[in-house]
């Protein structure tokens, strides 16, 4: 049987180092540390410097949203020396290692959460009745009663030092180790600002003996700042929701069948080659192969997929997810940190781990922000005290106000927490972001390019069309040829044997069976000769198939492969064979060609099957490359980049592996593999086409929060600064009090925070 107008596929990868030269060679180390003691994008960025600095790092990323850092360098960088260096900068540090328990993240993140939590009841029992006394006692407070207590600057005194330096003892430090690498932060502000206030106050009660001071400002914005810290640190927490569900999928325990006994076992205790066994409504402890038993399986939580898949022996089953209604026997196949779920939580975790390009941006701003703010916070004062003559107090408020209004946090959180609820929420929907760049880029695509066996058609011949002849009905056609094509281990024999068994199509064995290269095979069947193959073989056979002839040039036009049953002379019927597209795909490539992203397709196959496969998925005929080698479709892609357009490439992550690391933005399909999360910035756990045109969407939707974030950010310090600094006190009477500028920089802070949850709600 002559098997050369079959459908061709895409050709295989030769040698395997096509597939691997995308990937650098590893010569790097990567080290994970954990940060202590930020609190600020200045922060991030003085440790980014310190640990850039060390002979042998060639790059360092500090994330101010995970409190991470991620260091590439020479393997012979200790982690001693990282951890040196962050110490060194006066932050404390340790080595995240590959096994951590997971649960440890959520138990720092509790931690600071706590300690937080700690000094703001400390800082408000202080605080509210030093702002009490300081509003309604004091004779020169605009809310004075009348009534003056006796010694209420003592008590006012006494009520703010605990403040001061107890609770505000995090940003002495902070100031200090930012001093000490001749920069400023967002702790240089407010140890500045609540300083200046308390030991003016100190001053003018203990030296000068005035009844006026300053003191229920310092506590009250530190409690402010203590307070916005508080309430960032929980809306933070719930930017890494996802990861926190993924987390808690992986159950303690598993029941494994050794020695014929069942035991059940620390999860941690499951080896290799161990049969697991799982009933109805538990978790899948571990991934494995189905040896015994048939279920239907959640895995919406892994995948994305609401629609419970089921499970046979021989499938293959993924940690975390929910057993229905069977029980289950699998062989474990990978443990511990090589699960698909452990593998996905690592990826989010990378992910949210990496800076976006234009967290670039706000780093710089960050940088120059506070010695900027510095000065203007001393030409405010010198402004109203020496050249416009305003009292000391009244020049030193609006310093104050400048110096706090102006802290830099909403726009160091600006991006990463953004990057965190986006990567969270895509990996709810089975789609794997593999960091901020990924995320970034993947808004500006343009140009899409599809691999088409596996990505955009089902990747295995299809039984299509059946046209029985002669008085045959379609099941004693399928009979006939199913029964011959048995014998045949060929991908469109099996396609045909396949249909029958769907079908219900009793196969006998045939006898005398002979195959004719290149032409076909000629079999018994139940006594009677048959002829099955191609055109050629019905040629030769003298076969006559004048009123066919049409038909088939029809249905090789649309793609598919026809194959021709005869007996003697006469023609008893055709089979069409094909790959067929995927029910997705054209609703996908539609979206696309909406959201105005060029859609292509990429195939080893002839032009015209080709092309008949781009008419059923919507893709233009002009958008086709057909007759591709596979190390030859990087090639293409490289040249849909010309002029800086940015281009997606989507495969299955195997033999597109060249072509996906050429691209912009590689998109591999392919249900969570190993190869597949290796290969593409972007995974797409289910093999649904829907997901890609949701991924773009995703970044679209995660970049818009970013810029309205930074945008907020920004405009509210070109505002505020102006409005602290008293610009509008004569023309309209607004000046901005030191108090209300603490609690605008804490909702700024929480806005940004709480702006990137929004995500969460958006449909992709």
């Amino acid at each position: 049987m002559d098997h050369s107008k079959h459908l061709a596929r895409d050709h295989p990868t030769p040698p395997a180092e096509d597939a691997l030269s995308a990937k650098p060679a590893e010569q790097s180390k990567v080290t994970k540390l954990s940060i202590e003691g930020m609190h600020c994008a200045s922060c991030a960025n003085i440790i980014t410097r310190g640990l850039s600095k060390v002979s042998g790092v060639t790059s360092a990323n500090v994330n101010y949203g995970t409190h991470k850092a991620t260091v590439t360098h020479d393997p012979s960088v200790s982690d001693a020396q990282l951890i040196a260096a962050v110490k060194s900068k006066g932050y404390g540090a340790s080595t995240i290692t590959g096994d951590e328990d997971p649960e440890l993240q959520q138990k720092r993140e509790r931690a600071e959460y706590d300690a937080l939590k700690h000094l703001f009841i400390i800082s408000t029992i202080f605080a509210t009745p030093a702002l009490i006394l300081g509003m309604l006692f004091m004779e020169d407070s605009f809310l004075f009663i009348g009534y003056s207590l006796p010694h209420i600057a003592i008590v006012l005194f006494l009520l703010a030092t605990p403040v001061q330096f107890y609770v505000g003892a995090m940003f002495y430090k902070g100031a200090w180790a930012a001093l000490r690498n001749s920069t400023a932060n967002m702790d240089s502000l407010i140890a500045l600002g609540t300083s200046a206030a308390y030991l003016y106050s100190v001053y003018l009660v203990f030296v000068a003996r005035e009844m006026t001071q300053y003191f229920e400002i310092s506590a009250v914005l530190i409690t402010l700042v203590i307070m916005g810290k508080l309430l960032e640190s929980k809306a933070k927490g719930r930017t890494s929701e996802a990861i926190k569900k993924l987390m808690e999928l992986s159950p303690k325990t598993a029941t494994v069948l050794r020695d014929g006994q069942e035991m059940v076992i620390d999860i941690d205790d499951v080896k290799p080659g161990d049969i697991v066994l799982v009933k109805p409504g538990e978790r899948v402890p571990v991934d494995g192969m189905v040896v015994e038993g048939s279920s239907s399986v959640d895995e919406s939580m892994i995948t994305g997929e609401s629609i419970p898949v089921e499970k046979l022996e021989g499938s293959e089953v993924i940690g975390g997810t929910i057993n229905k209604n069977g029980s289950l026997k699998f062989k474990a196949t990978k443990v511990g940190a090589n699960t698909t779920l452990a593998n996905i939580v690592k990826l989010i975790e990378d992910a949210q781990g990496q800076k976006a390009p234009i967290q670039r941006f706000a780093d710089l701003i960050s940088s120059y922000f506070v010695p900027i703010v510095v000065v203007i916070a001393l030409l405010t004062f010198s402004t109203w005290y020496w050249m416009i003559g305003q009292p000391f107090g009244f020049a030193l408020q609006t310093a104050i106000a400048v110096l706090v209004i102006a802290c830099p946090c909403a726009l160091g959180l600006a991006t990463p927490t953004a990057i965190m609820v986006g990567t969270g929420k895509g990996a709810q929907n089975g789609i794997l972001i593999k960091g901020g760049e990924a995320l970034e880029t993947a808004h500006k695509v343009r140009a899409i390019v599809f691999d088409k066996t596996g990505t955009l058609t089902e990747g295995k011949p299809q039984v299509t069309d059946i046209v029985p002849l002669h008085g045959l009905s379609e099941k004693q056609f399928l009979h006939i040829a199913a029964s011959i094509e048995k014998h045949s281990e060929h991908p469109l024999a099996d396609a045909i044997v396949r249909h029958a068994h769907e079908h219900k199509v009793p196969l006998v064995a045939a006898t005398h069976f002979k195959a004719i290269p290149g032409y076909g095979i000629t079999a018994n069947v139940e006594h009677h000769t048959f002829h099955f193959g191609n055109l050629r073989l019905m040629q030769q056979q003298n076969v006559h198939m004048d009123e066919s002839l049409q038909q088939v040039a029809d249905l090789e036009s649309a793609g598919k492969t026809v194959m021709f049953l005869a007996t003697g002379q006469k023609l008893a019927g055709m089979i069409a064979v094909a790959d067929t597209i995927k029910e997705t795909t054209p609703a996908a490539v539609a979206k696309l060609r909406k959201m105005h992203v060029e859609v292509y397709m990429i195939t080893g196959d002839n032009r015209r099957t080709a092309e008949a496969i781009a008419r059923q998925a919507g893709i233009k005929a002009e958008n086709v490359f057909a007759e591709v080698l596979p190390q030859d479709k990087a090639a293409h892609v490289a040249k849909l980049q010309e002029g800086g357009r940015k281009v997606a490439m989507v495969g299955d992550g195997i033999n597109d592996a060249p072509a996906l690391a050429k691209a912009d933005i590689g998109i591999a399909m392919g249900s969570g593999t190993d190869v597949a999360m290796e290969t593409g910035n972007v995974v797409l756990m289910r093999n649904d086409l829907s997901d890609v045109p949701r991924a773009l969407r995703l970044s679209r939707l995660t970049m818009s929060k970013i810029r309205q974030n930074m945008f907020w950010a920004l405009i509210y310090n070109i505002i505020g600064i102006p409005i602290a600094a008293g610009l509008l006190y004569y023309s309209t009477g607004w000046l901005l009090s030191p108090i209300l500028a603490g609690a605008a920089m804490a909702l700024s802070s929480v806005s940004v925070v709480s702006n990137s949850l929004l995500l969460k709600a958006k449909r992709l």
